[in-house]
């Protein structure tokens, strides 16, 4: 009975080396990069935006293949913080591309992608608003802002079609405001304070 015992107590420590060394690693990684994660939050509820932008980078590069919907909400954190870092243009790029790929996944859930598609178009409002700002031509600021009427256009029938009334209130408004941006004068612009983020 007692060599029994002792080899069930041996096959116990046996099965928590191997899950130590094994599943336990997985484990073990997965909560050093969810800490990581939540630094990178936290950086943003204290607004220190381009550290934020710096610990999103190193999670998405940490995270596994796999968790692609995680990489994705990631990644859109991490173009949010861009556009409050100054990094308008790159966040913008970023964005365009999640959409993209977001759109080609026939299991990627309505509302994020309508969430991606309302910051990209959030961030074309804000790239116009600077472009103008700085004086360029029309011929360059107009395709912009016309993108991001045509986003908010979308977003207000995406709205109607999943029943997010808030939605449906935001992105008409933005319309309204895409639509004003783009007769403004450019004196009546530079009156204005810039538009918060």
């Amino acid at each position: 009975m007692r060599i029994l015992l002792i080899v069930s107590w041996l096959f116990v420590g046996l099965a928590g080396v191997i899950y130590h060394y094994g599943p336990g690693q997985e484990k073990m990684e997965l909560e050093r990069i969810d800490t990581m994660m939540q630094d990178a939050r936290n950086s943003v509820q204290s607004e220190n935006w381009a550290e934020a932008v710096e610990q999103f980078d190193a999670v998405l590069a940490e995270l596994p293949a796999e968790k692609k919907t995680e990489a994705r909400g990631l990644a859109l954190e991490k173009a949010k913080a861009q556009m409050m870092a100054a990094e308008l243009p790159k966040a913008r790029e970023s964005l365009q591309t999640l959409l993209d790929e977001v759109r080609q996944d026939d299991e990627a859930d309505p509302r994020f992608i309508a969430e991606v598609q309302s910051t990209l178009a959030n961030s074309q409002y804000y790239m116009t608003w600077l472009m103008r700002l700085e004086g360029r031509p029309e011929e360059e600021w107009r395709p912009e802002i016309e993108a991001a009427r045509q986003h908010y256009t979308q977003l207000a029938k995406t709205a109607d079609e999943i029943g997010d009334n808030h939605l449906a209130t935001r992105s008409a408004e933005d319309l309204e405001s895409s639509i004003r941006l783009a007769r403004m004068e450019l004196r009546q612009l530079q009156a204005l304070p810039l538009p918060n983020q």
